[in-house]
């Protein structure tokens, strides 16, 4: 579909170039029967350079190539109404141009909004602090909890405070929908004030796709998600339920920083050899989640009894993210594969397939 865009943009703007020809006279354009200006032949050109120049930056992902594809579509259509007998069937492919470069547009703010948010976030994290994870640090903790520490290789590393991970997935909407969409994401975390933020982009079908944001930070929550980058389908912030429930996806998310789980605002419990109880209390959001574990101290599954939804009529129900596939980045091992589900009165819905492929600490 890209390579379809591009050659219908390159052969549009090649279009404008006999405007261009018949105005200067370096051939005969049957096709043009009215008369075309020097001057106005050189604005044929212009919107031949503009739209080539357009399709080269649509090609290369360039974030802005949608200024250029703009500018040339105003231009073009203001040629095809001056030569509306002869030019009006121009008007097609820069409809279709112009509804591409909206949506680009619309992408690029959605993404413009969201690093501002990643940089006032991170903003709060001191690079000054350098503060290595001790034997002593996790001494208080239940033994399986220190176990899973020791086995990711974070006890003796410095402390983590900022986290940047990379994500490819699956995802499905509903327990019936039948194939699954597949994700890219990004996300971010801070530690000593504790916050992430989940940008993520799901293709639908050819054509369609959602962006979305999810966030926690000081205390407080907010999902945002816009069908094509355009419209707004969900945006729910600040409510108790929105605000437990991405605490609670936070506090499960600390398995790909381990360090994190000495911070105090975290309080664990054992409950077995194997399993251990985490509440996670911070600006006035509370939230609990269990641990479960290997023999080994890999941490292999995640419960937490969370609103399902953000609305008021959202409903408590387990939620199951299990974790696999653990590998080394910067000298920590972490779960790479998870599978998320919501355990529903209809039976076990897996919504999330997930696998990291990048991570940055500090």
């Amino acid at each position: 579909m890209k390579w379809f865009l591009f050659f219908v943009i390159v052969i549009h703007a090649f279009i404008h170039l006999l405007g261009f020809l018949k105005a200067f006279e370096f051939a005969e354009i049957n096709q043009l029967t009215q008369h075309i200006s020097k001057p106005m032949g050189i604005l044929w050109l212009i919107t031949l350079i503009l739209f080539i120049a357009a399709a080269i930056n649509f090609i290369s992902n360039h974030d802005l190539w949608w200024i250029t594809a703009l500018a040339a579509v105003v231009l073009s259509q203001v040629l095809i109404i001056s030569f509306w007998s002869d030019a009006k069937f121009g008007t097609i492919p820069n409809i279709i141009i112009l509804l591409v470069a909206i949506v680009a547009f619309a992408n690029w703010s959605f993404n413009s909004y969201v690093k501002k948010e990643i940089d006032e976030m991170l903003s709060n994290v001191s690079e000054d602090k350098k503060e290595i994870l001790t034997e002593d640090k996790i001494s208080h903790l239940p033994t399986i909890i220190q176990k899973w520490l020791k086995s990711s290789g974070a006890v003796g590393k410095e402390m983590i405070t900022s986290v940047y991970l990379k994500q490819s997935g699956q995802m499905k909407m509903k327990p019936e929908q039948e194939n699954w969409y597949s994700t890219h994401a990004e996300q971010w975390f801070t530690v000593d004030n504790p916050a992430f933020i989940w940008k993520v982009k799901v293709d639908m079908m050819p054509l369609l796709f959602f962006t979305g944001r999810d966030k926690f930070s000081d205390g407080k929550g907010n999902m945002l998600i816009k069908i094509l980058s355009l419209i707004n389908v969900v945006n729910s912030s600040d409510n108790e339920k929105i605000n437990q429930s991405t605490l609670q996806r936070y506090l499960g998310e600390t398995v790909w920083f381990p360090t994190a789980a000495v911070s105090s605002y975290i309080h664990w419990e054992e409950i077995d050899s194997l399993t251990a109880r985490a509440t996670m209390t911070y600006k006035g959001t509370t939230g609990s989640a269990l641990f479960f574990f290997n023999e080994n101290g890999d941490c292999v599954k995640f419960s937490a009894m969370r609103f399902k939804d953000a609305d008021e009529n959202s409903q408590i129900k387990e939620w199951i993210i299990k974790l696999s596939n653990y590998k080394n980045f910067d000298g920590i091992k972490i779960p790479a594969k998870g599978e998320a589900a919501w355990n529903l009165d209809e039976g076990n819905f897996t919504w999330y397939k997930l696998e990291i492929y990048d991570v940055v600490y500090n």
